[in-house]
């Protein structure tokens, strides 16, 4: 699945509500430009989507079947 294919599914089962995908996407945006990247862009990039994986934290204790 490329970035436009998570895209659209994101979109059409209301992902965007979803934090971890919207990381998941981003993911997917930065493994594509990796060519186009430096090493230190791409490790930069990647650190940024890292911290803000962990600032979600644990948002989802007590509401796991409402949002998995």
């Amino acid at each position: 699945m490329n970035s436009n294919e998570l895209g659209r599914y994101i979109g059409v089962t209301s992902g965007a509500s979803k934090p971890w995908l919207l990381v998941q996407l981003r993911l997917k945006k930065l493994q594509e430009q990796r060519q186009t990247l430096s090493a230190e862009q791409y490790a930069q990039n990647l650190s940024e989507i890292h911290q803000d994986l962990m600032n979600l934290g644990e948002w989802w204790i007590g509401i796991e079947d409402e949002v998995f």
